[in-house]
């Protein structure tokens, strides 16, 4: 994108639009998609809607291509696997990246007080404005426009995802819990094994309070991450059905 780092709302990004397969008679789609809620707050008297409706759609077109491009790519995956390497694509911080690389800062449309604290640039709304372009592109041009969209800003992860996940699926499950809402997350060690040299440990990971999945291991924290993914692809089910 030309003009990266500058606020560039006055004009019509064309290539952006083009990127996510909306015509400029679609500009309504493209506007909510880039208008951040404290904008609508603070000109609440324009008819105008932010971007959170559609974050909310695109959230769920995004995690379907990217599903489908990992169940395709990996066909010897586990639901397990498949479940951990999503939640590592669709993750905020990936998100906000791929946002980033487009120069979608660029045209957000914010109040007055979130550009003065740095919102332009900030991994919480660049994550969201994405997932709301995504939901816009499915709009405008239907699932073959949103997966175009899709894979051009995380095509090439998918094709280089390990074959061995070696992903720290306890900050994968913490990211995926935030994203839904949820902060409460906590780890406890269920039961030691073994005489000292060849100890077993089973961790349990909780949300809210709720024992969700165990795992073991030769170490406390190994026995953690096992939990944290066996826990990824319930916490990612339990997600997809209030979605």
């Amino acid at each position: 994108m030309k003009n990266r780092g500058k606020k560039c709302s006055g004009s019509w990004p064309t290539e952006l639009a083009t990127m996510a397969g909306i015509e400029i008679k679609q500009r309504k789609l493209l506007d909510m998609a880039l208008t951040h809620p404290s904008y609508v707050y603070e000109n609440n008297r324009l008819p105008q809607e932010h971007n959170q409706r559609l974050e909310f759609l695109g959230d769920a077109v995004l995690g379907l291509v990217v599903a489908e491009q990992l169940y395709n790519q990996y066909p010897k995956w586990s639901e397990g696997e498949l479940s951990r390497h999503r939640a590592a694509i669709v993750c905020e911080a990936n998100l906000a990246e791929g946002a980033r690389r487009v120069g979608l800062g660029n045209w957000l449309k914010l109040g007055k007080g979130e550009e003065g604290s740095g919102g332009r640039d900030r991994t919480s709304s660049l994550a969201d404005a994405l997932e709301a372009l995504i939901g816009a592109s499915y709009l405008a041009g239907g699932i073959e426009a949103a997966r175009a969209l899709v894979l051009n800003l995380f095509g090439e992860k998918l094709e280089k995802m390990p074959e061995k996940t070696g992903i720290d699926h306890k900050t994968t499950l913490q990211e995926l819990v935030q994203k839904n809402g949820q902060t409460d997350i906590s780890y406890r060690i269920l039961e030691e094994s073994g005489p000292d040299h060849d100890k077993l440990f089973m961790a349990g990971v909780y949300l809210n309070g709720s024992l969700v999945a165990s795992g073991q291991g030769r170490t406390k924290k190994e026995a953690e991450q096992k939990a944290a993914g066996q826990a990824l692809p319930k916490i990612q089910r339990n997600h997809e059905a209030l979605s």
